[in-house]
């Protein structure tokens, strides 16, 4: 695996929703070497509360056009433990140690015309570079833009309408999107994996969100024989592969083992999890 460290400065730090933000850190290589499905861990610098990093999910990369090219790197997060608390607190011009990118990022869904994206909970993170990389619109990792399907569909759930976070940024990427709320103040009134099977079969899926939901989402893909990707959501310590903290299990040819999240995943063919 190839990644670099980094401190990065802070462009912008904005927010979305409740206790939801944006931060733009100012990563030039590693902007231009990330893609969809990859993540960064982020830690604070000369600090040793937190001690270690935390994952975060590529949201997109920040282009800048007088430089014709990536410098940014825009992650989106859930204020919901302590470095997160400290993230948004975070003011434009201080910095953070970054290291990436990591994972293997999406494979490309051949054959599809139609594919469906369905996240829950902060889930929605991974997919809007991926919406932009599918329809065509940019291209990642150095790679060039080109259109790998017809169509794209977001299926996010929420616990409640002010949770959305990112809903224009995924309309604007030319995804057709449906919201799903637990509590039915936005959207389908229940889980978004049965607002999915109300819907016609899209040709591939990809998820990412609570492991409950990444298993009902198998469990649909099976049935329909889906072909489907899934994203997991594991807490991390290192994020390169030493610590052994991420594991998962997975299905093999003997019965089942452990793949490290960080370098085997976060992607994982979802008929390969042992549940």
């Amino acid at each position: 695996m190839s990644f670099q460290q980094y401190y990065a400065p802070i462009t912008a730090n904005t927010r979305l929703a409740t206790n939801t933000y944006l931060i733009r850190l100012h990563a030039p290589a590693l902007a231009e070497a990330i893609r969809p499905g990859q993540f960064i861990m982020i830690r604070m610098p000369n600090s040793s509360d937190p001690l270690l990093g935390r994952p975060f999910a590529l949201y997109d990369t920040f282009i800048d056009m007088k430089k014709g090219r990536p410098t940014g790197i825009d992650v989106v997060y859930l204020v919901v433990g302590k470095i997160t608390k400290l993230l948004a607190n975070l003011k434009v011009g201080a910095a953070v140690e970054v290291w990436g990118p990591l994972g293997n990022g999406f494979p490309d869904p051949v054959g599809a015309d139609h594919v469906a994206l369905v996240a829950g909970g902060i889930g929605q993170t991974p997919f809007l570079a991926h919406i932009r990389e599918l329809l065509g619109a940019r291209g990642y990792g150095g790679q060039t833009p080109r259109r790998r399907v017809q169509k794209v569909s977001l299926y996010y759930g929420v616990r409640t309408a002010n949770l959305a976070a990112g809903v224009d940024d995924f309309k604007n990427a030319g995804a057709t999107v449906h919201l799903a709320s637990n509590d039915g103040s936005v959207g389908h009134h229940g889980f978004v994996t049965d607002l999915l099977v109300k819907h016609d079969a899209p040709q591939h899926l990809f998820g990412c969100g609570p492991e409950p939901m990444l298993h009902a989402l198998a469990k649909q893909a099976e049935a329909r024989g889906i072909p489907c990707h899934l994203s997991l959501e594991t807490p991390m310590a290192c994020g390169v592969g030493i610590c052994f903290s991420c594991v998962t299990a997975v299905k093999t040819s003997d019965g089942w083992d452990y793949k490290r999240v960080c370098v085997d995943g976060p992607v994982f063919d979802a008929k390969c999890l042992q549940w």
